[in-house]
């Protein structure tokens, strides 16, 4: 199947897509309407929000923090949100130190494999609390995502992925798409910056180059072994990874 056919159209969102069709390595195929990927469905017009609702949606998983979760418009939601936190607030002294690691990279893709390298091992537990939320939701299709639904949310979904047996590569090229998905937007925001130093900073955070994501991955289970031994580092358990796989494939 190919990626364009994972696109969902939900009017104010630009990187809605859904996980199924992604073989995996045993020769199975990951469920459609079982899991979409998104940027913020707060976004949404009320027409998206008739597609996400379509879409027999029973549970937002939302990764962003609190900050940014104060800035959406009031609304009532008509479906179970549950707030997940992967990263912490931006007044954390850890973004300095990521920061100055992506900074220091050479180029982007090793700054965003390093910053994503940096995510993972701060802050484990965290992603390993998402993954058990996704694990353990009300039975239904689920909605993961954060703010543009490329960084954070590339993350969960990889994890996800790569327990479901999908392959490094396709995992990388799913991800990919969120800098096609979002190139408009990414335009924009970068056009906003204040200054060079900000302009360059936003440039390198818009890419999402797959061999990045092929680069952690890799490195995650060079370290760990596998990605269910990294999410049993951080918390999860053998069951808690069993009903993550079946939300994917069966």
């Amino acid at each position: 199947m190919a990626l364009r056919d994972r696109n969902l159209a939900w009017e104010g969102c630009y990187n809605v897509r859904d996980l199924g069709g992604h073989a995996s390595e045993d020769g199975r195929e990951t469920r459609f309407g079982s899991i979409i990927r998104s940027d913020s469905v707060r976004n949404l017009s009320e027409a998206g929000w008739e597609a996400l609702a379509g879409h027999g949606i029973t549970t937002i998983v939302d990764l962003r923090i609190r900050s940014e979760l104060a800035e959406d418009p009031p609304r009532e939601l008509t479906v179970e949100h549950v707030h997940v936190p992967v990263v912490p607030e931006l007044d954390s002294e850890h973004w300095v130190e990521i920061d100055a690691i992506g900074d220091a990279a050479p180029d982007y893709p090793a700054a965003t494999r390093s910053v994503y390298l940096e995510f993972l091992e701060r802050f484990r537990e965290n992603f390993a609390r998402a993954v058990v939320t996704v694990a353990r939701a009300p039975a239904g299709p689920l909605v993961i995502h954060c703010q543009g639904g490329k960084d954070r949310t590339g993350l969960v979904v990889a994890l996800l992925l790569r327990l479901a047996g999908v392959s490094i590569e396709d995992i990388a090229a799913d991800y990919a798409q969120s800098e096609a998905n979002l190139r408009e937007e990414s335009l924009k925001w970068i056009a906003e910056a204040d200054d060079e130093v900000e302009r360059a900073r936003r440039k390198r955070i818009a890419v999402s180059p797959p061999e990045s994501m092929v680069g952690v991955l890799e490195e995650v289970e060079r370290r760990y072994g596998s990605v269910g031994e990294y999410l049993k580092r951080g918390g999860a358990t053998d069951e808690d990874l069993e009903l993550a796989r079946a939300r994917l494939i069966g």
